[in-house]
């Protein structure tokens, strides 16, 4: 799961919501646009089995089937950020508990200011920059978090100036060595200068309670990578930790 980034390029003007991807379903939102809701598709198998250090010597663009592959979080990103080239940028996130309706977690973009203030003294070049700055979150949930089922992350998300086809993710969760689920999901097209706003279904697996049990004794070993792909070709990569011990 991914959160927005704290700081960044103003979000797009164009406040219309493209007609993106094929949801499970769409609903009007209360300020207007659509929201859509998406399903992940049925991953039939993981790939042919990959390292990190393989899919970084691969000499071309990594797909989905790569990431699929992995069998492990990885330990650094597999992209740089300028190679978001449409110019995405997650501005809203919400999390909540499809069955109660619960907020569990929310974070937005703080709306922008104006031009970044010039740098002090001109030195700009000599500073030293945060590679994973806007593409970590760290998560703290209560233990009855891992007993939910159906959990909806709302995500709101603009686009620059050239059209996105087949905006895909895929999201790969594991609890040190053991992969607990894998998730995929085609957000589809996106207009240009778009604002748009969907809700991804995850539809949790029933874990042991030895496994539960371990998760919570061991805060943030649980981890998780995002994969976002335009015409399966890896644009942005996201990464997460996650706590289970909330509130003891």
């Amino acid at each position: 799961m991914s959160a927005p980034k704290s700081r960044g390029e103003p979000a797009a003007k164009n406040d219309t919501d493209s007609d993106a991807g094929s949801p499970s379903s769409r609903e009007r939102k209360s300020g207007g646009g659509v929201l859509k809701r998406l399903k992940s598709r049925r991953i039939q198998a993981d790939g042919r089995a990959v390292t990190e250090e393989e899919l970084r010597a691969l000499g071309r663009a990594i797909g989905p089937e790569d990431v699929l592959g992995l069998r492990s979080v990885t330990t650094d990103y597999l992209c740089k950020p300028e190679d978001n080239v449409y110019k995405i940028d997650f501005t809203r996130f919400k999390i909540r508990d499809l069955e109660t309706g619960t907020v569990l977690f929310e974070i937005a973009k703080p709306p922008s200011t104006g031009p970044e203030e010039d740098e002090e003294e001109g030195d700009e070049e000599n500073r030293e920059v945060d590679s994973s700055a806007g593409r970590f979150v760290r998560y703290q949930f209560t233990p009855a978090f891992l007993r939910l089922r159906t959990v909806g992350a709302t995500v709101e998300f603009t686009v620059g100036e050239r059209p996105v086809h087949g905006f895909r993710m895929i999201e790969r969760h594991f609890f040190r060595e053991h992969l607990l689920k894998s998730f995929d999901f085609d957000f589809g097209f996106c207009i240009p200068n778009s604002r748009n706003t969907c809700e991804h279904i995850y539809e949790f697996p029933q874990l042991p309670e030895s496994l539960v049990r371990q998760m919570i004794e061991h805060p943030y070993e649980t981890r998780s990578d995002s994969f976002y792909f335009v015409d399966n070709k890896l644009i942005m990569h996201n990464k997460a930790d996650y706590a289970y011990n909330g509130g003891q």
